[in-house]
């Protein structure tokens, strides 16, 4: 059984989250962006922060963008920050949001194809990168495009993570959890068989059974899911990558449906797999390279990185 200092721990950040939560909404908007980036300024100004979070993030933005010297690498890292922050600002007031205000806030690019399914009565699978704002995405699409279905990361504290399970079920959409639940492909495979979308996070391996790709010219481990549901299903999958964008004084995200990708006529299943995978690596990629401020990846995607993170564990030292 878990300790007292570690239950007041996680009462402390419930705590957090729910004063975050109420707080925020009734901020004016154009005060709670303020706040947020200013939030986001320090955390990269902290020494002491910056060995976390924005220093993984400056690594990663490092690997994919090798042009950039220190000075510009360390202002892309201060942009990432805030698209990072806003991200939460968004989230925390995004169930005052009604379908118009939604619809303000939204902007597609590619979804011709993906209307064409969805009318005929038919599913698609998306395969989407830790890019922009996946909820504010996620709750305009139900409400303007098709029924949502995707997996949540089980977060810790559990009651926090019940938290943002309501708060993303209350947006209307399904959510289903990565671990602590029923399997979770069999249920995406039934989701995929009603129309809708099925969205799901694949930049990142959750499972330590990801397939290696190239990720703006170097090694990733991304997650086979996504290419496994459509293939299973025989259903399109769609790389997706979202983005923010500049509303007046506001901000709205752009959600980019890059073309489906061409499943292999020959080959086993994990080889197809692999190549699917890959051309949704290909599709982020360029996306990430584009848009790197709204990559929100604070954590090891590479190779490399992986490898180092192993090694320091087994007390290895280069």
């Amino acid at each position: 059984m878990r300790g007292v200092p570690a239950r007041l721990g996680d009462a402390a950040v419930l705590a957090g989250h729910r004063l975050g939560w109420a707080a925020v909404r009734r901020m004016p908007e154009r005060a709670a962006y303020r706040l947020f980036d200013a939030v986001a300024d320090v955390t990269v100004a902290d020494v002491t922060v910056a060995r976390g979070g924005a220093a993984r993030m400056r690594a990663n933005y490092a690997r994919v963008r090798p042009e950039l010297d220190d000075a510009a690498l360390d202002a892309l890292v201060r942009d990432g920050m805030r698209s990072y922050l806003r991200y939460y600002c968004e989230a925390f007031r995004l169930p005052e949001l009604g379908p118009d205000e939604l619809a303000a806030r939204v902007r597609l690019e590619g979804d011709g194809p993906v209307r064409e399914v969805l009318d005929a009565g038919g599913s698609i699978v998306c395969f989407l990168g830790h890019l922009g704002n996946w909820d504010l995405a996620g709750a305009w699409c139900t409400v303007h495009l098709g029924p949502v279905t995707t997996v949540a990361e089980r977060l810790e504290p559990e009651e926090v993570f019940r938290e943002f399970l309501a708060f993303r079920e209350g947006l209307g959409m399904t959510i289903l959890p990565l671990t602590g639940g029923p399997a979770v492909f069999p249920a995406l495979r039934e989701a995929a068989r009603r129309p809708g979308l099925v969205p799901l996070l694949a930049d990142r391996d959750l499972t330590h059974q990801g397939v290696t790709v190239d990720l703006c010219g170097h090694p990733a481990r991304m997650a086979p899911g996504p290419a496994a549901l459509a293939l299973a299903e025989r259903r399109p999958l769609f790389p997706v990558s979202i983005r923010h964008e500049r509303r007046g004084r506001g901000w709205g995200i752009v959600i980019t449906f890059h073309p489906a990708v061409t499943v292999p006529e020959r080959g086993a299943t994990r080889e197809k797999v692999v190549s699917m995978v890959q051309q949704c690596a290909d599709a982020l990629g360029s996306a990430v390279r584009e848009h790197t401020a709204d990559w929100h990846m604070l954590q090891r995607v590479f190779l490399e990185d992986l490898d180092e993170d192993r090694l320091a564990r087994q007390g290895v030292t280069s």
